[in-house]
């Protein structure tokens, strides 16, 4: 037998007021799509920023349905638009925030494993990582480099 081990690198940052300028921008774009998101049933509102290579950005937000599991959560719901609308562009960064209607959410908030699976996808595709940002209502923000961090042994086309 032998022991693999697996090490995962993520930067946290204090405070919103800590990222890059250009970072709190993208950030900001998913706090104010985040509070659209339609999210009766969980009261969980989440909001996705993704910056692609060409500039644009592209947004998205959680869509629930009352017929679990119908709905979406807002990281594939932005990261399936740019596939479909800007298929060749390669996502370079993602900023992601979380909210509950319930309590203060002070914790980063990173993708569920169904998202971190979509994620894995564009970067396979793209042969290049995405840079993934996420946080809470408040507080810190954590930074993965690539979703590598995160989900460190995926299933990808290789295996196919």
């Amino acid at each position: 037998m032998k022991e693999i081990e697996i090490k995962s690198v993520l930067q946290v940052y204090d405070s919103f007021d800590e990222l890059p300028e250009d970072i709190q921008r993208l950030m900001q774009q998913s706090i104010a799509i985040r509070d659209k998101a339609y999210a009766p049933y969980s009261e969980f509102l989440v909001g996705a920023a993704l910056l692609l290579e060409n500039g644009e950005v592209v947004l998205g937000n959680n869509q629930e349905n009352a017929c679990y599991p119908s709905g979406l959560c807002a990281e594939r719901t932005a990261i399936y638009y740019a596939g479909a609308n800007f298929p060749e562009v390669p996502i370079v960064t993602m900023a992601l925030s979380a909210k509950s209607l319930k309590y203060q959410l002070l914790t980063p908030t990173p993708p569920c494993g169904a998202c971190r699976q979509a994620i894995a996808e564009y970067e396979v595709k793209q042969n290049m990582p995405i840079a993934i940002y996420f946080m809470g209502e408040t507080g810190k923000v954590v930074k993965s480099s690539s979703l590598s961090n995160i989900l460190p042994l995926i299933f990808d086309n290789s295996y196919l």
